[in-house]
C-alpha cells in the first residue's frame, strides 16, 4: 500500500539513542573548531573544503549559503571569516557524492520518505534533473528542454494563471530572484510567496507602519558603537554565530548586553572566540549583563512595563524622553500616551513572567543610555500578535531618540543569506505600485496590481484545488510550512509539483500528480556562461549588496544556475508571446543588473557599484531620519497585550532550531548548547510543570494541540528537563510544525504562530 502525502511528510516516529547532560555555560571554543574539522573531513573533499573555507564570506569570494550575518566592511579575518554552522553549511552544500538515476531507479519515494530528515540531506547532491510521473513510484531522469516543456505545458494549460504558485527560498541569489519575479509577472499573476512570508514578514509590515522601511536601521558599526544592546527572541550563538563576534566588540567598548528569551542560550551567557588564541586559553568573554527568562509571548508586556516606569520618571524628574526628536520626528505621542496610561504595571509584569529584580536591572541600563539597538528574531515574529510586538520595541527607541543616530536603532536578523535580497528586488506578493509601473515601463507588459498569495494563502488554495501548479525555487517547503498534513494534501492536489535544488529533502517526496527536480548549481560552484564566469549579488542583515562568485567545480555537468532555470521556464512557456528576451540573459548576468537598475530603487549604476569590494550600501531613510510613512514621520501605536489563557492542563510550545541545524536542514543530531545528543524528537520542558504531570527525564509523550475545533497530534517524543519558564515548553521543528494551526498566524503579516502554540501532553 503506498503511503499517503500526509505520511511522506510528517518526520519519521523513531527514536535514535537520546543522551542529555547538564547544558554548557559557554560556546563556540575549541569544540566548535573540532566540529567543524569533522564535518569537512566527513562529508567533503579536503582539497575543497581548503578552497572554500580561505574564499567563504571574503570580498571576492562566496557568500555563505547560510545566514545573513553582514561581513565587516573593512578588513575580514585572515582566519576565517565564517563560524561553525557556516562550515556545516558548505559541507552539506558541496558534500563528496551525487545522486541521479541509479540512486532514484533504487529507491522508491515511499522508501526514501520513511528516512529521517538528516539521512534525506545527507545522501548526495542532486546531479541531474528527475521526473516523477503520475502514479508512479520512482523519479525517473528527463532532460532539461523535456523539463522545461512540461512546466510550460502545465502553466499554459491553466485556467488563468492565478492557479499558479511560484515560492522563493531565501537563499536565491538577486540575479535569479528579479528575473523569476519579472516572469511571474508577464506570466500574469502575483503569486510569489517567499519564506519571508514564515519569518520576518511581521517585522516588515511593523517596522513599514512606524518607520516607512522594512528593513533595520543600523550598520555593523553601529552595533559596535552601542551603549545597550538587546538582543529579544533570538538564538546567536546556534542560528548567526558570527554575530558573537559583533556582540563581544560591543562589550569591549563598554556596551552592555541584555538577553530576552525562554530558554538561557549558551551563547549568549558566554563567548570563547576561536580566533583569539588567549580567549581560548583563558574561557572566553560574557555576553549577557542581564539575561531575562520571559514566558513565552510576555514580551509586549514586558516592553510595557519598561514604558510604564519610563513615563513614571519622565513625569516626575524630566529629560528621561527624548523630546527634541518626538517633537520634530515623530506622530502620534500624545495618543499612544494616553493609552500607555490605561495599564497597570504590576499586571505587566506578572504577564511577561519576569522578577522585579530582573526587570528594575534592565530598565536602569535603559533608563541611563539612549545609543541603544534592539535586535530581534522569531522568537518575537511567529505570534498572532508579533507585529504588536515589534511595533512595542519601535515605541521603546522612539521614546528615547534612539533611531536614526550612531549606535542606536533597530536590528531584525535575517534567517537566510538573501531573504531581505529577494524582497528588495520584487519577491513580493503585495509589490508596491511604483515597482510595478518601473516594470510595466521598462519591458512593455503591464503587471496585474491584485495581491498574490502568501505561503499560507497559497496553501489553502492548493487544498482548495484553485492552485493547481506549485514551482519551488529552493528550500525545502513542506517542512517549513505550518499544519503538516493539511499542507501535504494541499500539495498532493496539485498536477504539477517542481522543486529547484541543491540537494534532495523531503518536499521532493511529497508532490503533486507529477512532480519535477531541477538541480542548480550551489554557492560554492562555478557558474559557466557564456560570456565566462558569472558573479552574483545579494544583500545581508543590514542592507549591503555585495557579490558572490563560486570557487569549486560544478559537481556534475547536468546542473544549471538558478538564473538559467528562470530563462528556461520563462522561454518554455511564453515563447513568443515574451516582450522579454530570456534567453540573452542567462549568458550574461551584467544584463540582468543592467535591467534591475532601471526598475528597482536603490541599484543605479549597480554593476559599477558591485565592484566595490565590500559591496554598497542601499538607501535606508530611517537611518538618515528620513521615515517615508503615511504620515511622513515616525509613528508611535497603540498595542494591547496578547489576549489568551492556558487551561490548567495546557503547556505554551515554541518550536526552536538545534544548534546540528538550519532551517530545516538538519546537519546532525545534536543540540550541543542544550546538552541533547543524538536525538531530535524531544520536549524541554519545566520541572515543576513534568513533577505536575508525573513525568521523569526521557519519558515518552505524545502532543496535542486545538485550534478552533481542529486537533493535530504529534507523537513520540522523549521529555527533557530544562530552565524554561512554568507552563512553557519547547521542541524542535520540522518533527511539531504539524502541530501549529494553519490559521492562527500574526495579523497583518500573517507569519505562522509557530512560537505559541497551546499544547496538552499524554505520557505513553
Amino acid at each position: 500500500m503506498r503511503k499517503s502525502s500526509k505520511d511522506k511528510a510528517l518526520t519519521p516516529e523513531v527514536f535514535e539513542n537520546l543522551k542529555s547532560t547538564k547544558p554548557p555555560k559557554n560556546s563556540v571554543g575549541f569544540k566548535s573548531i573540532t566540529t567543524a574539522i569533522g564535518q569537512v573531513s566527513k562529508y567533503m573533499n579536503a582539497s575543497d573544503a581548503l578552497k572554500l573555507a580561505t574564499k567563504m564570506n571574503q570580498k571576492g569570494g562566496f557568500d555563505c549559503p547560510g545566514c545573513a550575518w553582514p561581513d565587516p566592511d573593512d578588513e575580514r579575518s585572515s582566519l576565517g571569516e565564517f563560524c561553525e554552522n557556516g562550515i556545516k553549511a558548505i559541507a552539506e552544500e558541496a558534500q563528496n557524492k551525487t545522486i541521479g538515476a541509479d540512486f532514484f531507479a533504487k529507491h522508491s519515494v515511499d522508501e526514501l520518505s520513511s528516512w529521517s530528515d538528516f539521512e534525506i540531506g545527507k545522501s548526495g547532491r542532486l546531479a541531474e534533473p528527475m521526473f516523477l510521473a503520475e502514479g508512479a513510484k520512482h523519479y525517473q531522469p528527463i532532460s532539461w528542454e523535456a523539463a522545461f516543456e512540461k512546466v510550460g505545458e502545465h502553466l499554459n494549460n491553466l485556467n488563468n494563471p492565478d492557479e499558479a504558485v511560484f515560492y522563493t527560498s531565501g537563499r536565491t541569489t538577486n540575479e535569479a530572484a528579479f528575473l523569476y519575479q519579472l516572469f511571474v509577472r508577464e506570466f500574469g499573476t502575483s503569486n510569489l510567496p517567499d519564506c519571508s512570508n514564515m519569518c520576518h514578514e511581521a517585522s516588515g509590515s511593523a517596522l513599514s507602519e512606524t518607520l516607512g522601511i522594512g528593513k533595520g536601521s543600523v550598520t555593523l558599526d553601529d552595533l559596535y558603537k552601542a551603549e545597550v544592546v538587546i538582543v529579544v527572541g533570538q538564538n546567536p550563538g546556534t542560528n548567526h554565530p558570527r554575530m558573537l563576534s559583533a556582540l563581544e566588540k560591543t562589550k569591549n567598548n563598554g556596551g552592555k548586553i541584555i538577553a530576552i528569551n525562554p530558554l538561557p542560550e549558551a551563547g549568549l551567557i558566554k563567548f570563547t572566540n576561536p580566533q583569539s588564541p588567549i580567549k581560548l586559553l583563558t574561557g572566553g568573554t560574557q555576553i549577557a549583563d542581564v539575561f531575562v527568562p520571559i514566558t513565552i509571548n510576555g514580551d509586549v508586556a514586558f516592553f510595557k512595563a519598561i514604558l510604564l516606569k519610563l513615563l513614571e520618571k519622565e513625569d516626575t524628574q524630566g529629560n528621561i524622553f527624548d523630546k527634541t526628536f518626538i517633537n520634530e520626528f515623530t506622530q502620534g505621542y500624545d495618543t499612544f500616551i494616553s493609552d500607555l496610561k490605561t495599564y497597570n504595571f504590576l499586571e505587566c509584569i506578572k504577564g511577561s513572567g519576569v522578577t522585579l529584580e530582573v526587570f528594575n536591572q534592565v530598565f536602569d541600563l535603559i533608563l541611563n543610555n539612549d545609543k541603544i539597538i534592539i535586535c530581534w528574531a522569531m522568537g518575537l515574529t511567529q505570534h498572532e500578535n508579533a507585529v504588536d510586538n515589534i511595533r512595542e520595541l519601535v515605541n521603546l527607541l522612539l521614546l528615547k531618540g534612539s533611531i536614526g543616530k550612531e549606535g542606536a536603532g533597530t536590528c531584525p536578523v535575517r534567517g537566510h543569506s538573501n531573504v531581505q535580497g529577494d524582497r528588495t528586488v520584487g519577491i513580493w506578493e503585495s509589490a508596491p505600485q511604483a515597482f510595478l509601473d518601473r516594470i510595466e515601463k521598462k519591458y512593455g507588459f503591464k503587471p496585474t496590481s491584485k495581491h498574490g498569495y502568501s505561503v499560507i494563502d497559497s496553501i489553502k488554495a492548493m487544498y482548495e484545488k484553485t492552485a493547481k501548479v506549485f514551482f519551488g525555487m529552493g528550500g525545502n517547503f513542506i517542512s517549513a510550512v505550518p499544519d503538516t498534513a493539511y499542507s501535504a494534501q494541499a500539495m498532493a492536489n496539485c498536477n504539477l509539483t517542481v522543486h529547484v535544488s541543491t540537494k534532495l529533502n523531503r518536499s521532493h517526496l511529497v508532490t503533486g500528480k507529477e512532480a519535477l527536480i531541477f538541480p542548480c548549481l550551489g554557492r560554492t560552484e562555478k557558474d559557466y556562461q557564456k560570456s565566462g564566469i558569472q558573479v552574483q549579488s545579494v544583500e545581508n542583515s543590514m542592507g549591503v549588496v555585495h557579490t558572490t562568485k563560486g570557487v569549486l567545480e560544478p559537481c556534475s555537468e547536468n546542473l544549471l544556475s538558478e538564473v538559467a532555470v528562470v530563462c528556461g521556464i520563462a522561454h518554455a512557456t511564453l515563447k513568443e508571446k515574451s516582450k522579454v528576451n530570456w534567453l540573452q540573459y542567462k549568458d550574461d548576468y551584467n544584463l540582468v543588473r543592467d535591467d534591475i537598475a532601471e526598475v528597482v530603487e536603490g541599484f543605479t549604476d549597480y554593476n559599477k557599484k558591485l565592484k566595490q569590494p565590500s559591496g554598497f550600501y542601499l538607501p535606508n531613510g530611517a537611518r538618515e531620519r528620513q521615515f517615508k510613512t503615511k504620515t511622513g514621520k515616525a509613528n508611535f501605536s497603540i498595542n494591547q497585550l496578547p489576549n489568551w489563557k492556558l487551561k490548567d492542563d495546557e503547556l505554551i510550545m515554541m518550536t526552536i532550531r538545534s544548534h546540528d541545524q538550519f532551517n530545516t536542514t538538519i546537519y546532525g543530531l545534536d543540540d550541543r548548547y542544550r546538552g541533547v545528543f543524538n536525538e531530535r524528537r524531544i520536549i524541554f520542558m519545566n520541572r515543576e510543570d513534568m513533577k505536575l504531570r508525573s513525568l521523569k527525564e526521557h519519558d515518552i509523550v505524545n502532543l496535542k494541540s486545538e485550534y478552533n475545533g481542529v486537533i493535530r497530534e504529534a507523537n513520540n517524543f522523549k521529555v527533557v528537563a530544562y530552565d524554561i519558564p512554568k507552563n512553557c515548553c519547547a521542541t524542535y521543528f520540522p518533527e511539531t510544525n504539524v502541530l501549529v494551526p494553519l490559521d492562527s498566524f500574526a495579523h497583518t503579516a500573517k507569519t505562522p504562530a509557530s512560537k505559541s502554540v497551546k499544547i496538552t501532553i499524554r505520557i505513553v
